[in-house]
């Protein structure tokens, strides 16, 4: 037998001695009276906190039996459910303020210059993207009015009615529209490619200083768009060696296909405003400023 072994029968025997001589103290004798009180003051602490878990089950047991409890555990399933529906409704309301905010920041800043009018119906076949409106020559409507979003150019008015306008779109392949590079003012024209909210830049030569990321905005030449106006967003450019001009495709800053009420701008030239006597559509395309026409069909 080792050491260790010895000194742990050693220790077994010393503390079993002790056990007993406390045991025979105890039972003789008063000296161990206040450990006693001690103990079962210790013992009572212990005991409350183990019995904790056993006390509040029985607790809800008593004040929410299970079906009680399943039933609550449903109804707050349910209003939940009420919230998260409500909680949409609120979402989309105040993305709708903040669209309207916009429309209304746009019209004071133009005071009596623009007319406000909502969208009836889209017409975004691959040959022909127009909008009605339903405002006409009851209202002023004429032929060539620009149409705009608070993001920028949509289009201008090609056919006028009685109380409906129709509105071709710069993404319409028969538009054009003049247009210059914010950064640096160099013209150029922008036309529809048949794509929704896409336009292309069909005519800059392959050394023309232009980037992706360019802001396209109106030139105010013909005085039908006045100048400055976001047209679009240079997106790609290619350049083959082959070919004389550059492939040049932008993101219309106006989205087409969430619009629903249109700002048209009014102008006080009296060759438009003559227009309104005899309003007519369009067969092959509106006078105006070189580059934008309405309609080429």
């Amino acid at each position: 037998m080792n050491y260790n072994s010895r000194l742990q029968l050693l220790r077994f025997f010393l503390f079993l001695a002790l056990s007993m001589g406390a045991m025979i103290t105890d039972h003789r004798s008063e000296w161990l009276k206040p450990i006693h009180t001690i103990t079962t003051v210790v013992n009572i602490f212990f005991e409350s906190v183990i019995g904790i878990p056993k006390n509040t089950f029985s607790l809800l047991n008593r004040y929410y039996p299970d079906d009680r409890l399943h039933q609550r555990f449903v109804e707050l399933q349910q209003k939940q459910a009420i919230l998260e529906v409500r909680l949409q409704r609120y979402e989309a309301l105040e993305k709708e303020n903040q669209r309207l905010s916009k429309l209304l920041s746009v019209s004071k800043r133009f005071a009596n210059e623009v007319l406000l009018t909502e969208v009836i119906s889209f017409d975004l076949e691959p040959f022909s993207h127009r909008i009605v409106i339903n405002r006409g020559i009851e209202a002023g409507v004429y032929l060539g009015q620009p149409a705009i979003v608070p993001e920028g150019v949509l289009g201008q008015v090609s056919r006028v009615g009685y109380r409906r306008s129709v509105v071709t779109l710069i993404t319409d392949p028969g538009h054009g529209l003049s247009v210059q590079i914010q950064r640096n003012g160099l013209r150029t024209i922008i036309q529809g490619s048949g794509k929704s909210d896409q336009v292309i830049v069909p005519f800059l030569e392959n050394l023309s200083d232009i980037q992706t990321g360019d802001l396209l905005v109106t030139t105010g030449m013909g005085g039908r768009f006045p100048v400055g106006y976001k047209v679009a967003e240079v997106s790609d450019i290619i350049k083959d060696a082959n070919q004389a001009f550059l492939i040049i495709t932008a993101r219309t800053m106006a989205q087409t296909g969430s619009v629903k009420e249109v700002l048209l701008l009014r102008n006080n030239d009296s060759s438009n405003n003559d227009l309104l006597t005899n309003p007519k559509p369009l067969h092959s395309g509106t006078s105006g400023e070189s580059g934008e026409s309405g309609e080429s069909r």
